[in-house]
Parts: structure tokens; C-alpha cells; sequence
């Protein structure tokens, strides 16, 4: 028997306090309109606060654009008819290495809203109501009755007996599995590693294919995207007088339930114990009261068999005329086939009523594909690995519905059916939980500039697709159900030009939007871009030779940092002492200012560093250039870090902005001093690892530049350990990111230096929001309890962001808190409020909608395996911090065992000898055994402390795309590509070779072997590799010529060589980082990081992928 730790969900009284200074609150934090300033409302309504409400009754402050993006054009417009267009395609070409490509589209992202509960504020990279250590998911056995009617908080739970067996290897001491278990209601982050195909067109959405999702330029949808701002193709979508006309008599469009889609399951549908409804104080939004408009909506059809549905999504309604009907956009030519179909661009839906036939005969997305259904023995069938790019589940939601739903590369959730309760969530044992990629590079964009921005009077929920219209004056919301007027304004729908036509407006046709706020919706003047560069120029920075290469990076990206005429720009450099630069109009050349005396730091000349950049440009330029010499000769050891970033927020807290600190070694003196923690022996054995901080200072100090809404990037480039797990807190607790260089050096590591200029570029010209808060609602019954990401909780559930960056990833794990029986949909919605490098405000909404589900089978028909094992991963990283790594070990493990065994028992109606599991989750074991193989969870002594600490903040900040590929290499066969199968960008032929399952077994000696692990490429060239591959692509004679550090292909003049630098080259340019090129043979050093990427072969310290199956089956079936 194995024990279960399991803790009852904390009601919000038992937050815990914020666990550093509460200065983080203070300060300028009012300079962004607060979104938890209630609109004025009837006295009877209570207000749900959002981001991008402004104070004092104003509207909404509204986001700023995307940086580089130009103003949407279109003035304010009031009742009548619009004389400029009110919206504006924004097309927001990506930048850094993807910039030929178009971006991913602009699909829409759920949020969510949580009630604030006063003076509740927690911090952190993952904040969470309950303790970090209970990490108990929804469906452990418990030992302890739940306390009063509060679903359980999923935790991971703990128990002796699920430890792996070790392998039988040198070292079976370092492979104890942990104990402890991810509780099946915990929320895990969305996959990461489907990835979709691109298009030439910016205004297409190519259809998914078989490439890995990358971030800033991946496309997928079969429909074409229309420009805002053509008018004529948006039209085309609505062909009036083609519809036929609405049934008389008319109905509200009504989504009611019907039967299931496929089989029912076997053995009858699992008993589902109803919760009663909960008293919460989360719920501040009042029981909106529905009077006529829902009983209206219930009015049941004659062929209705369930017929008291009050909640509905769509937008006919009884007073339009006939003249609309359900229109598909214009197929894109030349594209595969795509199961999926997202929305791309404005596109006209209306809905005639539905029955529930009707409804559920084409409701389902998943039920279509027979083998949805299907039970997989993985003892039987272990090589489940797909040639293509595992996809993401669609959603089992009705065409039209789903026509409109958000991109899965923006919002994705790890249950595409969600549990109508806790307790049948808690059955499934399967975490419950979003990911998103908020601020993701996408080619279009919908900016809408409008005086009235519509939003929810109870829950402030922003209009979307998924609100139900009564008629034409009354809309439903989907979070809180509350009826809202239509404004006179919303009445006008700019594209077609047409009066009393709301539900065709770009905000009900997009669920992904973005909205220029009006002025009302700020309390002071957007900031401007600020960036200020702090450098370590102690002895050992210089002998790393960064300043170079920074210093250059800095001279050629000057003209591109986004940011417009207001753009300010400093330098500060340290080593035992602080060096300011003043860079006055007017000097003949910059001038050096030290501060010795680091126990009490203070600014000389505040007024003359941070300077306005197109005024200072040559002074500017002059520093770069001359800075790298000027400490060529320091003898100055000490490293004086913590002073140093005092100084900086100092300098920056009257206008927040960026702050980029460089840094090559452990900080020595003054406040921030840190020692060595790791002992070289011991590096990742032990019963000690040290992942957490050594002093709180970098923590508190980053809650004080998040309150002046100043975000902190560090860049660490040293060969000796430098305690990463206390100076990442700078950049986690501020909203910023961390980039790590190990035995960064310009001689020894050239290769090392490619990757820092590579990486700076993007770094420096992609877009970047400014002083941002982003707020996650869902519909009512659900609730979010835990956030995973880099920034600062306000209020209960207000994410706090000084700079928001389109390489971030967040995720948040949920619970059902009230049953959701009498809804078929629930929806999400985020909404991240910014101000852009051009100074405006904007708000970029996303909304999901996903179905409700009653029935354990359907639950896991619509799990979505890369969700799951991405939130999972975010939950053990903090399960590592806050128990340890055994224990977060222990835990992956069981979150596989505990569903597989609920799935055994019950759904499956006749138990059959192997390991059982549905299709959804047939990879389910592989990745969270390549988890537990990733650098952040290995056991053994070959991950340096720095590194696993940089591995766990990866897996904290990275979008889900790129945290798939890390955890899960895609391996492929590169000595026999042809162009079958490829695809075209930009007239480049793409090849586009099948994915090998990562064994040995599928290596032979006569092939070249290409492994893309994310932020590295290994080339591995078999012995006996044909002559044709060796001259035509490496250029060399024979494999003896192949050189020991290669790490780049000659560009030669022959098919082969152009069809595998257009292979890599495409695989680089579909993420913001740099990964290096690695050309391996056999006695190559790095042949050993090559085999140890062989997920499902077995290692010193992990077992193989088919005796971690063995030890499930055997855990399964007990």
C-alpha cells in the first residue's frame, strides 16, 4: 500500500503572506491604470475586477501595441457611422532569426477570473494558495476526510513504496524514484512539441504539418486569414441573402447536451458525486439574475431531449433578419490537409438553433478519429512515437465553435473535456491546468480602436466569440452568465459598414485581439523605453573577452532597440567599485564617475546617465567602442554584484524600464556576497542539493524593482559555480529572464560566443511590453490556485509584469470548485495589458472554449499529453525546491502510475494482462520517463548545480513548444533526405525527414543522425557513412577528416549540402534562441551528450523505457 500525503484545499484566508518586503507593492505600481478599479455599476452588481480597468471609473486601461507596430488607424467613433476604419491589421513581422517566416496567428487565449480577496498578495515564480509541498492531485486515496465541502487541492503526494527499481548498474544508489505524487487534480501545462507549417503568405495560416511547433512564426489552420484591412476579402466571407431563412418560430441559439459522442464507455459511466455548491470567498461575482432572457433561451426544441439548458454560446437571435449563415472562408490552396481548424481573422458565424441531434452529431472533433477510442497495450506497442509532430487534441466542439476557438500555441489546455466536478477530476487522477504564450510574435494581429471597449458589468469579462446575443441589444456573458446591454457604438460594425449587425464585429469574430485603450484608461503617461546595461569588469570578466562581443552586439542592434523618440538608454559597470557614465549632450566624450563606497550606494548626476538615445548617439557609440579596452589591464578580482543592482534600481525606479545585467562569477563583496555551495565530488549526488537561495536579498530587491516597474535580464557567462539558484531570483521575482553561458570564453569557446551574439540580437530588437499586468478569468465554477512563470502575484490573482517578452510561457493549474452540470462550455480568457515601445496602451485578449464532460472516459479521450507532461513539470520543479528532488521524482511517477490505474479500473470493463492505456495517453510514460532524464530531475553527478538551476528556470519561463523539445529530442535520419514530403518557404525547399524514436536501435553505422534537443543540434556521423554525404555535405574526403570540434557545414555547391542547411537552418529559425551546431563521431567528447538524449535506451543512473513500462505495469496492476 502506498501512502498518500494529501491536504485540503486552503481556503483564501490561508494565503500565505508575501514571503519578502512588501515594497514590491508600493511605488509606481499605481502607473498603470489598476485593473482592480471597478467601472461604476448599479448599486446591486458587484464588480469583478480586471486587468486594464481603470481607477476611478474610467474604462479599462487599455494595452499598449506591440512594439514596432504601428498606431492602428481609425479615430474614436460614436453613434452613426464611422468616417476611418475602426480596425487595423497589425502585421508584426518577427524578429531575430525567424524574420523571413510569418508569425504564428493571432488565435485567441482563455482567461480567467478569480475574485481578489483583500490584502492577499503572494510572490513568485509559482504562486500558489496552498502549501508548495502538498502537492496532492485530484483522485489520491485519502486518508484524511476533506474539510468541510472544499474540493481537494491537487499536491503531489508522498508514500515509500513507488520508488523505481534501481538498474541494475555501478551506481544503483542514485536512482531512487521519489515518493511522492502529482494528485490527479493537479493542473498541468499544455504540450509544447507540435508545431505547425508555414506559409509565405502573411495573411494564410498554412494547416498543421509535420514540423516541431516553434515559437514567433508557426502557423496552423485550413482557413484563410483576412487582412483587417481589406474589406473586399473580409466581405467575401458573407454572402447575403445565400442563407436560407431562420426557423420560424425563431429560437435563441442554444447549445444543448446530447448523448456522447462514440461508444459510450464500458462497465457504465463512473458514479459522479455531485459537490454542492460552495460558499467561497472567491466568488464575489453576484448569481446574475436571468429573469426572462434565460428562460427564453430554454425554450426547449421538439427534438430536444434535455432541454433545461439556460447557458448558451453563439449569436443568433430571434429579431435578426435571415441574410447569415454558417460561411467557410476560402480554402488555401496548396496546403496539406490539417485536421485542425482555427480561426484566422475575422470571420462571419451565426448560428440557426441547434437541437441536441443536431448538435451532437457534429459536436465531435475527437470521437471522429476511431482510434480516439482505442486501448493500447504499451508492452506490445511501446514504439507509439509519431514520424510526425505529435498535434495537440481538438477540442470535441461543435465546427463552428471551434472555427472560432484560440490557437493551442497560445492557450492550450492539458483536459480538452473538462470534469463536470472535482470528484470526477480527482477519479481521473489527471492534473487540471493552462499554458499560454501571452505575448507570442504573431504575423496578424486584429487592433481594434474603438471609444468602447465592451466588457462583462459583473466579472469583467471582455466580449468574445463565445458570448451568447439574445438580440440585438442584450449579450450574455460566458464567464459570470450576467446580461449586458450592447453600447450604441457596438451597434456599427466597421468592416461591413453595416448598423445592427454586433455579433459580426472584429471583437466577436476573433479570440485573439488586441485593443488600443483610449487616454481614460491611464493614470499617467505610458513610460518610455528605458534600458540600462550593467557589466561586470572584474579580472575574470575580462578574461572572458564578453565585453567584446556584447560591446559590438550593443553597436550594430543600436539602431533596432524598439522604442521611438522617447527611447532613454545607461551603462553602469562594477568590480569592487561602481562606474556610472555620463552621457550629456554636449560632452566631447563620455565621462566615468566611481562610487566607492558600495556600503551606502548613491547616484552622481542622476539627470545625465540615463540618457535619450537619439540625442546621445554618438556619445553612446563612442562608450561601446571604448569600453572593452578601458580594463584590459584590472587587476580587480572582486565582484561587487549586489551594489551594483542597487545603484541600477536607484537610477531606474522614476521611469522603470529594462535592465540587462552581465555577470562572470560568484558575487564577493558588499550586500548580495554569496560562497561557494558545491562541492566539485558531490556535485548532484546527495542528499544535498542546493536549489534553493542562500539569502533573500536578490529576491526582495527584484520584488522592489517589479513595485517600480522595472524588470531585471541576467546573463550569466561563467566557467565556476556561481550559485544561480540565489541571483536567478533577480529575474524571476521582477518579471525577468535568465540566459546562461557556461565556460563562456572568447578563445577556448568561440562556439559559445556565436550563440551570445546570435542570441543578443533577438534579445535586443524583439518587442517588449512595458509596465504590463495580465489577469486569467474562467467561467464560474472553476478556479485557479497556482501560477508557474516569472513575475509578482498582486492581489490574489493579478500577475504583475515590469517587461513582458514574446519568448515567456506561463502556466496555472486549476480546480473544479462548483459543479458545472448545468453548462456544456466553459470558456477562459486572459488579458495582458502593456504599454508598448511606441508608448501606447494596449490589451491583448485570448479565449478558449472547451466542452464540459460527465463521463470518466470522455476525460481521458481528451487529455492532451504534452499539457499534462509540461505542468507536471512546472509542479516538480517546485516539489525539488520545496522537498527535494527524490521526492519530485517520486512524484512524476506516480501522477503515471495513479491515471493508468484509474483508467484500469475504471473504465476498462475487462482487465487483460500488459499495461493498458488510452490512445490520448499512450505517450504518457515516455515523457515523464524523459523527464525524469532531463537535466533538471537526473540523478548522478554529471549536472553541474548551475545548470540543473538553469534547467528548472527554463522549465518555469519556456513556452511549452520548446520545453517538449528540450525534455524530448526530435531525432531524424539526414543522410538520405530528399524533397519528398518537403515543404516551401519563401522558394526554399524544406525536407522534411520522419522522427526516429530515440534508441541506439534506430542508429546504424552507414547513416548521419541529426538531434534536435532545442538549444543544442548534434550531428551524429556513423563510421561507416557514405562517401556521398561525407564530400557533398561535410566536405571531406573520409570520416578520419572529419575535424573534433566541427560545428558548422560548409555551404557547398550540391543538393545534399543545400537540403540540410535548409533542414537546420529552418529548424533555427522557428525559436529565439541559438542552438549550436555539434558534428559528433565516435571518439567526439560530446558523444556522450548525444547517447544520454536516448530517452528510451537505459543509463547508468535510469532505467530503459521498457522496464520503466515493466515497473508501471506492475504498480498499475496491484
Amino acid at each position: 500500500m502506498r501512502l498518500r500525503l494529501s491536504l485540503p484545499a486552503p481556503a483564501l484566508s490561508r494565503w500565505p503572506p508575501p514571503s519578502a518586503s512588501s515594497s514590491g507593492l508600493s511605488g509606481r505600481l499605481g502607473a498603470v491604470a489598476d485593473p482592480d478599479q471597478p467601472l461604476p455599476v448599479p448599486t446591486n452588481t458587484v464588480v469583478m475586477s480586471q486587468p486594464g480597468i481603470p481607477a476611478s471609473g474610467a474604462a479599462p486601461t487599455g494595452l499598449q501595441a506591440q512594439n514596432g507596430a504601428a498606431p492602428a488607424s481609425g479615430s474614436h467613433y460614436s453613434n452613426g457611422p464611422v468616417q476611418n476604419a475602426l480596425m487595423s491589421s497589425q502585421v508584426s513581422v518577427s524578429q531575430g532569426y525567424n524574420s523571413q517566416l510569418p508569425g504564428s496567428y493571432p488565435h485567441l487565449i482563455p482567461a480567467k477570473t478569480l475574485n481578489p480577496v483583500p490584502e492577499q498578495s503572494n510572490s513568485g515564480g509559482s504562486q500558489t494558495l496552498s502549501p508548495l509541498s502538498s502537492y496532492q492531485g485530484p483522485g489520491q486515496t485519502l486518508y484524511r476526510p476533506p474539510v468541510a465541502s472544499n474540493p481537494v487541492t491537487p499536491s503531489l503526494h508522498s508514500g515509500s513504496v513507488s520508488r523505481l527499481p534501481p538498474p541494475t548498474s555501478q551506481n544503483p544508489a542514485a536512482t531512487p524514484m521519489p515518493s511522492g505524487s502529482f494528485p490527479p487534480g493537479a493542473n498541468i501545462p499544455p504540450p509544447l512539441n507540435w508545431q505547425y507549417n508555414y506559409s509565405p503568405q502573411t495573411n494564410h495560416y498554412p494547416r498543421a504539418s509535420s514540423q516541431p511547433a516553434m515559437s514567433g512564426n508557426t502557423n496552423l489552420t485550413n482557413h484563410q486569414y483576412v487582412s483587417s484591412a481589406d474589406t473586399s476579402l473580409q466581405n467575401n466571407f458573407i454572402k447575403s441573402g445565400s442563407t436560407p431563412p431562420l426557423v420560424s418560430p425563431p429560437l435563441p441559439t442554444t447549445f444543448q447536451p446530447g448523448a456522447p459522442l462514440g461508444p459510450p464507455p464500458t462497465g457504465g459511466p463512473p458514479p459522479v458525486r455531485a459537490l454542492p455548491p460552495q460558499k467561497s470567498t472567491l466568488r464575489a461575482v453576484p448569481q446574475p439574475s436571468f429573469n426572462s432572457a434565460s428562460k427564453q433561451e430554454a425554450t426547449p426544441q421538439p427534438t430536444n431531449k434535455n432541454p433545461t439548458v439556460s447557458r448558451s454560446v453563439g449569436y443568433s437571435y430571434p429579431s435578426l433578419p435571415p441574410g447569415y449563415q454558417h460561411t467557410t472562408p476560402p480554402s488555401m490552396a496548396g496546403m496539406p490537409p490539417s485536421s485542425f481548424s482555427y480561426p484566422s481573422g475575422p470571420q462571419a458565424f451565426t448560428q440557426t438553433p441547434l437541437g441536441a441531434n443536431h448538435l451532437t452529431a457534429s459536436m465531435s472533433g475527437l470521437s471522429l478519429h476511431p482510434e480516439g477510442l482505442r486501448v493500447v497495450n504499451l508492452l506490445q506497442e511501446r514504439n507509439m512515437l509519431p514520424s510526425t509532430p505529435l498535434q495537440p487534441p481538438v477540442p470535441n466542439l461543435h465546427e463552428d465553435i471551434q472555427k472560432l476557438n484560440c490557437n493551442p500555441e497560445l492557450f492550450r489546455c492539458t483536459l480538452t473535456g473538462i470534469p463536470q466536478t472535482q470528484a470526477l477530476l480527482n477519479k481521473a487522477k489527471l492534473p487540471l491546468g493552462l499554458l499560454l504564450h501571452p505575448f507570442k510574435d504573431l504575423v496578424q494581429l486584429p487592433v481594434v480602436t474603438s471609444s468602447t471597449i465592451v466588457r462583462c458589468r459583473s466579472c469583467r469579462t471582455y466580449i468574445n466569440p463565445f458570448v451568447s446575443f439574445l438580440d440585438q441589444r442584450r449579450w450574455k456573458c460566458n464567464l459570470c452568465y450576467r446580461v449586458n446591454d450592447v453600447p450604441e457604438e457596438f451597434m456599427y460594425n466597421p468592416l461591413t459598414r453595416v448598423y445592427g449587425e454586433p455579433h459580426r464585429r472584429p471583437e466577436v469574430q476573433n479570440a485573439t485581439i488586441e485593443f488600443m485603450a483610449p487616454s481614460e484608461y491611464m493614470l499617467r503617461p505610458p513610460q518610455p523605453p528605458v534600458y540600462l546595461f550593467v557589466f561586470d569588469v572584474s579580472h575574470n570578466a575580462v578574461e572572458t573577452g564578453y565585453l567584446n562581443s556584447v560591446c559590438q552586439s550593443l553597436l550594430d542592434n543600436l539602431d533596432l532597440l524598439p522604442g521611438n523618440t522617447r527611447t532613454k538608454i545607461g551603462f553602469i559597470t562594477f568590480d569592487s567599485t561602481i562606474h556610472f557614465y555620463s552621457l550629456q549632450e554636449g560632452l566631447s566624450q563620455p565621462q566615468m564617475l566611481i562610487v566607492s563606497d558600495i556600503e551606502d550606494v548613491f547616484i552622481p548626476m542622476p539627470e545625465n546617465l540615463l540618457v535619450n538615445l537619439n540625442e546621445s548617439k554618438e556619445l553612446v557609440q563612442d562608450l561601446l567602442k571604448t569600453l572593452p579596452q578601458m580594463f584590459t589591464k584590472t587587476l580587480e578580482t572582486q565582484s561587487a554584484l549586489g551594489p551594483a543592482l542597487q545603484a541600477a534600481y536607484k537610477l531606474m525606479s522614476p521611469t522603470g524600464g529594462r535592465m540587462s545585467v552581465f555577470q562572470t562569477q560568484l558575487p564577493t563583496l558588499g550586500v548580495g556576497a554569496l560562497k561557494p555551495r558545491e562541492e566539485p565530488n558531490q556535485r548532484s549526488s546527495a542528499k544535498e542539493i542546493h536549489l534553493t537561495p542562500s539569502t533573500d536579498f536578490y529576491k526582495k530587491l527584484a520584488l522592489d524593482c517589479s513595485g517600480q516597474q522595472v524588470a531585471v535580464d541576467l546573463f550569466l557567462l561563467s566557467g565556476q559555480y556561481s550559485d544561480l539558484a540565489s541571483l536567478g531570483c533577480i529575474s524571476r521575482y521582477s518579471a525577468g529572464s535568465v540566459y546562461y553561458y557556461p565556460s563562456y570564453h572568447h578563445q577556448h569557446n568561440p562556439v559559445q560566443v556565436q550563440k551570445l551574439q546570435k542570441e543578443l540580437h533577438r534579445y535586443l530588437t524583439r518587442k517588449i511590453g512595458f509596465e504590463a499586468v495580465m489577469r486569467i478569468r474562467c467561467t464560474k465554477g472553476l478556479s485557479i490556485h497556482t501560477f508557474h512563470g516569472n513575475f509578482f502575484v498582486r492581489s490574489t490573482d493579478l500577475l504583475s509584469l515590469p517587461n513582458v517578452n514574446p519568448d515567456a510561457g506561463y502556466a496555472v493549474q486549476m480546480s473544479v470548485e462548483e459543479s458545472l452540470t448545468d453548462t456544456q462550455l466553459v470558456s477562459f480568457q486572459s488579458a495582458l495589458l502593456y504599454t508598448s515601445s511606441k508608448g501606447e496602451r494596449r490589451i491583448r485578449v485570448h479565449t478558449l472554449c472547451l466542452p464540459v464532460v460527465s463521463t470518466l472516459n470522455e476525460v481521458f479521450l481528451g487529455a492532451d499529453v504534452q499539457a499534462i507532461s509540461g505542468l507536471l513539470a512546472n509542479m516538480a520543479v517546485d516539489r525539488s525546491v520545496t522537498a527535494s528532488l527524490s521526492d519530485a521524482r517520486d512524484a512524476l511517477v506516480n501522477a503515471v502510475i495513479d491515471s493508468l490505474s484509474a483508467y484500469r479500473s475504471s473504465v476498462l470493463s475487462n482487465q487483460q494482462p500488459g499495461l493498458m492505456v488510452p490512445f490520448s495517453l499512450r505517450l504518457f510514460p515516455l515523457f515523464v520517463l524523459a523527464l525524469l532524464k532531463q537535466k533538471s530531475f537526473q540523478t548522478g553527478t554529471n549536472a553541474r548545480l548551475d545548470e540543473r538551476i538553469f534547467a528548472m528556470c527554463q522549465v518555469k519561463n519556456q513556452p511549452l513548444v520548446y520545453l517538449m523539445l528540450t525534455t524530448h529530442p526530435n531525432l531524424y535520419r539526414v543522410d538520405n533526405l530528399s524533397d519528398e514530403g518537403a515543404i516551401n518557404i519563401n522558394d526554399r525547399t524544406i525536407p522534411q525527414p520522419p522522427i526516429l524514436q530515440l534508441s541506439v536501435e534506430k542508429l546504424s553505422r552507414d547513416g548521419a543522425f541529426l538531434m534536435d534537443a532545442g538549444s543544442v543540434l548534434m550531428l551524429w556521423v556513423g563510421r561507416n557513412c557514405g562517401h556521398t554525404f561525407l564530400s557533398q555535405v561535410l566536405g571531406v574526403e573520409n570520416y578520419a577528416l572529419i575535424p573534433q570540434t566541427m560545428t558548422d557545414l560548409p555551404e557547398l555547391d550540391t543538393p545534399e549540402s543545400a537540403r540540410t542547411i535548409a533542414f537546420i537552418s529552418w529548424l533555427r529559425e522557428q525559436r529565439p534562441f541559438y542552438p549550436i551546431l555539434y558534428v559528433i563521431r565516435d571518439e567526439s567528447p560530446m558523444k556522450t551528450n548525444f547517447l544520454q538524449n536516448m530517452v528510451e535506451d537505459r543509463t547508468e543512473s535510469a532505467l530503459s523505457y521498457y522496464e520503466f513500462l515493466l515497473h508501471i505495469q506492475q504498480q498499475v496492476n496491484k
